[in-house]
């Protein structure tokens, strides 16, 4: 195995997830095959493979304009630009996802207890909530940038 297959494992999860996604139905269904063809390989592996992208590796993370943040998977808004935050994560964080955009479930993965975040459209899987947000929702809602694409208003 070479060193970057090796780097690539340390940011792709090995474990339990409660709610297994992958046996739920959503609305957007497709086959492995058809995720492969419409997403990149970097997308693939953190919104159907429950990755992780390096921290401070995306666009996004920067992206200050009005607008609205979607599934790269399927195009469900998710996040509206006025709710990110910048968390010093690297991450593109946000303190509340739109209504009924986002699902939850229990993330046992990598030795620690998380709540995992994921479209509730196609189940991709987008990053973590954690309860060390800003006020008024006390919420930081973790996201992988390359799960996103960005809209502007």
């Amino acid at each position: 195995m070479g060193l970057l297959q090796q780097l690539a494992g340390l940011f792709t999860p090995k474990g339990d997830h409660t709610m297994d996604v992958a046996t739920k139905t959503f609305p957007v269904t497709k086959t492995d095959e058809e995720w492969r063809r419409i997403l990149t390989p970097e997308q693939y592996q953190v919104l159907r493979g429950h990755g992780t992208e390096r921290p401070g590796s995306c666009a996004l993370n920067h992206e200050k304009r009005a607008g609205t943040f979607s599934c790269a998977g399927c195009g469900q808004e998710l996040f509206v630009s006025h709710k990110k935050f910048e968390s010093g994560t690297g991450w593109p964080s946000f303190d509340q996802p739109l209504p009924g955009s986002v699902e939850e479930t229990v993330d046992r993965s990598w030795g620690m207890v998380r709540t995992e975040v994921h479209c509730a459209n196609c189940g991709g899987h987008l990053g973590h909530v954690f309860p060390d947000g800003p006020p008024p929702t006390g919420l930081r809602y973790c996201i992988n940038g390359v799960a996103l694409n960005f809209r502007p208003a």
